[in-house]
């Protein structure tokens, strides 16, 4: 069993003792310390949630458990019950709350869920008020309220149907020419809230073939929920045989999309948020950000529009900080997160549905030849082991002597840009281990650069270990 104690969320596997996994004990625990964080920061002793899960089979558990959690607080709490992510992060803003909690770990294994907290702007909490959450947590300095000030529970099942007319909403848009299109589509929602949200998305956008691939919401997730090419053989397959223009997929709570082009082959999660950028620089000039471990596509494409293209450390909240520093027009990360400040700063898979099928249609061609107009990169993923000992931030700061000559960047681990590619090593937080991302022009090329990289970071570790 696991437990995972983190600035960004408390996320674990189902059941087992007490700290050791996400049992009913943590979960009354971190929703009561979460709820204790937001009286502190709003400075208010009644304060309003909005809760919201995607369908994994504890998902009704955990979110009644926090419910009353919440109400004996004191909070009132507005349940949203299957929803996604982003359509939470929205309705926080909607229903004027203090924050918000979504139920879900987002590509983790059915035995997986988490509380991803959020503040009352819609948007995923600071380091800073994530390590004040999980301080409170471990002081157990929560007072819960006496039965006259209990919160109140009330239901919104609107939720969805509202962030689907706000993104139909959107200038950028374009239903008309989607219509006029006829296209007709694939969606594989690994039997959770995608399988409400996208084909409801689609056919209000004016898209009436659709090919339904686990759209039923039972948590029974059919293949690795993570949305990569590896896991995504019946889609590919599906599309092939029913002539689709293309295949969409999400993970479970549905901030990550990815597109399977109309011969099978993939579209490419990194390549997600360079086409929808694409399309938004066409209309509105601005910068754009992702993070460090992000294709230099975008950087490419942002230039080529006249904009000025950012990186950030991994992770959303810095992605959303950046975006907001350097007022970026689009953003996001390149595992399939599109950022559309318009809309809300958060990682929204529907409105990249909606701005990629406006782009597809006026394009006019195939999703495999769009995907070729853009600047080819291959980006590889591999990690090291690391002994327990080991001080990694000593070994990164002397990795730093070996690349002096070379664009070095430190917010986030260590990036080294070459010029025909990088390398960004990242420490993980919880296990011994450093993660490798290198990316240029070929799979070879890439791969050369990691096993360099890889190759002197072997030999420090043998002279700082000893």
């Amino acid at each position: 069993m696991t437990l995972i104690k983190s600035i960004s969320g408390i996320r674990g596997t189902i059941g087992g003792k007490a700290s050791k996994g996400l049992t009913p004990t943590d979960i009354v625990r971190y929703v009561s310390a979460y709820a204790a964080f937001i009286k502190e920061s709003r400075n208010q002793s009644r304060i309003k949630i909005v809760t919201g899960r995607d369908g994994r089979i504890s998902g009704e558990m955990v979110s009644r458990l926090a419910s009353g959690t919440l109400m004996g607080m004191g909070v009132d709490v507005i349940e949203c019950d299957l929803s996604t992510t982003p359509t939470i992060e929205m309705a926080v803003m909607h229903h004027k709350a203090d924050g918000g909690i979504i139920f879900t770990a987002s590509h983790n294994p059915k035995q997986w869920n988490a509380l991803k907290l959020l503040n009352h702007k819609g948007e995923f909490l600071s380091a800073k008020d994530g390590e004040r959450v999980l301080e409170i947590a471990e002081s157990d300095d929560v007072e819960f309220a006496e039965v006259d000030h209990l919160g109140k529970l009330s239901k919104d099942s609107n939720a969805i149907e509202r962030h689907i007319q706000a993104i139909l909403n959107h200038p950028l848009v374009d239903t008309n020419a989607i219509k006029e299109s006829k296209f007709k589509l694939a969606v594989d929602a690994v039997n959770s809230t995608g399988g409400i949200a996208i084909p409801a998305l689609l056919r209000a956008l004016g898209v009436t073939e659709i090919e339904e691939l686990y759209t039923e919401v039972t948590g029974e997730f059919p293949h690795n929920p993570e949305p990569l090419p590896e896991h995504l053989s019946e889609l590919s397959a599906l599309v092939q045989k029913k002539q689709c223009d293309f295949g969409i997929v999400v993970d479970p709570d549905v901030d990550r999309l990815a597109f399977v082009c109309e011969d099978g082959s993939m579209f490419g999660e990194e390549y997600t948020l360079v086409a929808v950028a694409d399309y938004v620089l066409q209309h509105k000039k601005g910068n754009t950000v992702s993070n460090l471990s992000s294709s230099r596509a975008l950087r490419d494409l942002t230039r080529s529009h006249g904009g000025e293209y950012i990186a950030s450390a991994v992770g959303e909240v810095n992605v959303v900080t950046a975006m907001k520093a350097n007022n970026a027009v689009i953003g996001g990360e390149g595992n399939g997160g599109i950022i559309v400040p318009e809309l809300h700063y958060g990682r929204d898979a529907l409105i990249g549905i909606a701005l990629f099928l406006s782009h597809f249609a006026k394009m006019g061609v195939k999703a495999s030849e769009m995907r070729d107009s853009y600047p080819p990169y291959i980006i590889v993923k591999q990690k090291m082991d690391l002994p327990e000992t080991l001080n990694v931030k000593a070994l990164l700061t002397a990795m730093e002597s070996n690349f002096s000559t070379e664009q070095i960047t430190t917010i986030d681990g260590l990036k080294v840009d070459f010029e025909t590619g990088w390398v960004h090593l990242r420490a993980s937080n919880t296990e011994p281990i450093i993660r490798v991302y290198a990316e240029s022009k070929n799979r070879e090329e890439a791969e050369a650069l990691a096993a360099m990289v890889k190759s002197k970071a072997e030999l420090l570790i043998d002279t700082l270990v000893k």
